[in-house]
């Protein structure tokens, strides 16, 4: 059995598994899956029911959000993201300027309008500068593609380092509170819900350094939460 083939009847199983309120082996199927590199947006979506199902809706979140953030436009993702949250009383993140105002396109979409701009305007400066006449409406259009390679590219620099950026990390583990240092009797700086957003900083011994919502940050012990993007 090739390993095509091999994935495909590890997913069915777990889908079979979940359809039979075996949730827990559903988990350990979606997982197996992930864990060999064969995932997609509907292995964490899938993966994402079943921990919901089995009430860990920490994971239940982070694997929403995992399946967003390789296919954005998924409806059901979104809105079981959202119920989850609601359960969990999950904190999130402010959102950046640039994902308040510039999310008409991903991240990625930015990136490759960017690079087709940026080489449009260098095709048309070089027909310009090895031409003898310089028509104002080819000068014209090298600035325009440059400005807008230029504001494509801070988009989406903005929104790789933003509140969804390559950095967003979900709390996965309960009764955590993050602190003023890293020791478990320093201050308290916010109790955080399994399924609140961080972004992780650094790193200190078994310690995380985050930026956490309301615009604070803190330490927190490694493992609590995991990074969105693998």
């Amino acid at each position: 059995m090739s390993a095509a083939e091999d994935a495909n009847a590890l997913f069915a199983r777990a889908n079979t598994d979940y359809a039979a309120g075996k949730f827990s082996n559903a988990v350990a199927g979606y997982e197996s899956l992930i864990k060999a590199g064969r995932w997609n947006s509907s292995v964490f979506y899938d993966l994402g029911n079943a921990y919901f199902r089995e009430n860990d809706l920490g994971r239940a979140i982070l694997n929403y959000e995992r399946a967003l953030a390789l296919d954005p436009a998924q409806p059901e993702a979104q809105a079981n993201l959202q119920l989850a949250r609601d359960r969990a009383r999950a904190l999130e993140l402010n959102a950046s300027w640039a994902e308040q105002h510039l999310d008409l396109l991903t991240r990625d979409q930015y990136t490759w309008l960017a690079a087709i701009a940026f080489w449009a305007a260098v095709a048309i400066g070089m027909g310009l500068n090895f031409s003898k006449r310089r028509p104002i409406v080819w000068t014209f259009a090298l600035i325009l593609l440059g400005v807008i390679a230029a504001g494509a590219a801070a988009a989406a620099y903005q929104l790789e380092n933003g509140r969804s950026g390559k950095d967003l990390a979900i709390i996965v583990r309960k009764n955590i509170t993050a602190r003023l240092a890293t020791a478990e009797s320093a201050g308290a700086v916010l109790f955080l819900p399994p399924g609140s957003e961080i972004k992780i900083l650094s790193t200190r011994g078994s310690w995380d350094y985050a930026a956490l919502p309301n615009d604070q940050k803190g330490w927190i012990p490694n493992g609590s939460a995991e990074k969105v993007r693998l």
